[in-house]
């Protein structure tokens, strides 16, 4: 490690500790060049996410981009910025869980994980981005969507309760 005072780097270890979260090593240090004592830390950064396209392309995961995809869907729905907020951490959470050894995950795992959280808040939202993401032809493809959704209304047109 390079000391912050004189630059040179030789120094060695005088104490090292655990925090209490396991998270974190404190290593307290002493230059051996000017005999200057500092402290480093050291955490452990999780690999980048990457994402395997459908045309076999790989780019990073960005959760924004998830973001900005709900925002679309949710547009004058009543859903709040924090449940948005909240959907987009939950399918972040699983796609840290879902990744290969080699920190890859496919889109359409991703899009599939977006499309569950969607389901289970709003119908409509759901079918809005299913259409962007399954890429709907026509109407006859948001007709067949609507049909795969579990049936929550009564015989008389209303919503069950």
């Amino acid at each position: 490690m390079r000391c912050p005072k004189c630059g040179k780097d030789e120094d060695k270890v005088i104490e090292t500790r655990m925090s209490r979260d396991a998270d974190t090593v404190r290593r307290r240090r002493l230059c051996l060049a000017c005999n200057f004592r500092f402290t480093t830390y050291e955490t452990i950064i999780p690999a980048e996410t990457v994402v395997i396209k459908k045309d076999g392309r790989r780019e990073e995961y960005k959760p924004e981009k998830l973001l900005f995809g709900l925002k679309q869907a949710c547009w004058k729905r009543n859903i709040s910025e924090e449940l948005i907020d909240r959907m987009v951490a939950n399918v972040t959470f699983r796609v840290s869980e879902l990744q290969d050894a080699n920190g890859e995950i496919q889109s359409k795992t991703i899009g599939e994980l977006m499309m569950d959280e969607l389901k289970a808040v709003d119908e409509v939202a759901y079918v809005r981005f299913a259409s962007v993401y399954r890429h709907f032809k026509d109407a006859e493809a948001f007709i067949d969507e609507i049909h795969k959704l579990p049936s929550q209304h009564s015989p008389d047109g209303g919503k069950s309760e």
